[in-house]
């Protein structure tokens, strides 16, 4: 972390539809008796003056004028922030040289990425760095892949505590799920899969579930891609679009908390549709529903109303069973929307976890369970609408 630094969280792209929510939610949740000093980024001064009015933020919150496209300002910016928030994605466009100053620099980062082999290109090139400087890279802090990545890590803190020993093999459900995805999710996808079709070594690593952990390669891992009646659940199940980043962020976390979930450790990820016919023709649906890839996928920058982002949740149960058969079940749900309203606040808590709770994390590239873990399903229950429960 920089300790030296002028503000403690700059957010990067508070002009966008998202980052304009986390600016939003610190004004509403640590404007007023907070000691957080905190500004807004991005390429324009007067729209983030725009901005600024229109989420009701102070008239002298300070803003940050960088451009991707002028390193200097860049560099300029990294250097007065303890924690940057970036919302700009897609990252493998536009994230790479902010990833590379943090590192130079010992800044803390923390971003929405859903983009498994740019990540894995960010862990080869900067982690070195990272560590040398201080600066703890996270990436995945929001929907994807917190729900996962603190569900199971608290999965298996209660299974060690209730069976003296960790579930060896992971299902994680998506039971109820209301609220679009993000324009730039829409976009991060789009840009993965046309990288992928271009290149076979892209190709390779896009499917590999241990992408993230450069050198270890476990067990075979379920694909999740396949609709099937599951008998315990009373429920058929279709593949989940978030699955193919969330398996790899656990497959990180489990390999930097020195694979404490155990080197035999399986999980998938997939979305439950109900029982019947009815059920049944809805997991097809879900199979088949291609639109996120599509031209009628949200574009970045667009995002739901309010009204919609407050009506939205989500509700994932993670089942967990050890290697002599017993189980165990936590209940994850947030009280928004995941893309957006949910994502926000995740991304924001984390950020302020990462400087005034988890001080004691060393530098590296991380994902949220081994870099925060309790303190930050802490801060997401006290204050971002999450639970974490047993069932």
């Amino acid at each position: 972390m920089n300790h030296q630094a002028e503000f403690d969280i700059i957010v990067y792209g508070s002009t966008g539809f998202t980052g304009r929510l986390v600016a939003e939610y610190l004004v509403q949740q640590y404007g007023k008796d907070s000691d957080l000093k905190w500004a807004m980024a991005g390429r324009s001064a007067d729209k983030l003056a725009s901005v600024r009015d229109l989420i009701g933020a102070p008239a002298d919150t300070p803003l940050v004028v960088a451009d991707s496209e002028n390193e200097s300002s860049m560099a300029e910016m990294v250097k007065r922030a303890k924690v940057i928030i970036t919302t700009v994605g897609p990252f493998q466009l536009y994230g790479s040289q902010l990833v590379a100053l943090c590192a130079e620099h010992g800044t803390d980062y923390v971003d929405l990425c859903g983009e498994s082999v740019w990540m894995r290109e960010m862990i080869d090139a900067h982690e070195a760095q990272a560590k040398a400087s201080g600066a703890r890279i996270v990436f995945s802090c929001g929907f994807d892949s917190i729900p996962t990545d603190l569900g199971i890590f608290e999965l298996q803190r209660l299974a060690k505590e209730q069976f003296g020993t960790v579930c060896s093999k992971v299902n994680g459900r998506v039971r109820g799920l209301s609220g679009t995805f993000s324009g730039g999710t829409a976009a991060s996808i789009q840009v993965s899969l046309a990288a992928a079709k271009n290149d076979p070594e892209v190709y390779k690593l896009a499917i590999n579930h241990y992408s993230l952990v450069p050198g270890f390669t476990g067990v075979e891992q379920p694909d999740g891609d396949q609709v099937y009646y599951q008998e315990e659940l009373n429920s058929w199940v279709a593949p989940f679009v978030m699955a193919a980043i969330n398996t790899r962020n656990v497959h990180r976390s489990n390999a930097l908390l020195g694979h404490t979930y155990g080197e035999d450790f399986t999980y998938d990820e997939m979305m439950m549709t109900g029982p019947g016919e009815k059920g049944e023709a809805v997991a097809k649906h879900v199979a088949g529903d291609k639109s996120i890839a599509g031209p009628d996928a949200p574009k970045p920058g667009e995002g739901p109303s309010k009204e919609e982002r407050e009506a939205g949740f989500y509700d994932i149960l993670y089942i967990g069973e050890t290697s002599d058969g017993q189980q165990l079940t936590v209940n994850v749900k947030g009280d928004r929307d995941p893309g957006y309203g949910s994502t926000s606040k995740m991304i924001t808590e984390s950020a302020i976890c990462l400087i005034q709770d988890a001080q004691s994390t060393p530098g590296g590239i991380w994902t949220t369970a081994p870099a925060m873990g309790q303190k930050l399903i802490k801060r997401l229950t006290d204050n971002a609408g999450l639970s974490f429960t047993q069932v």
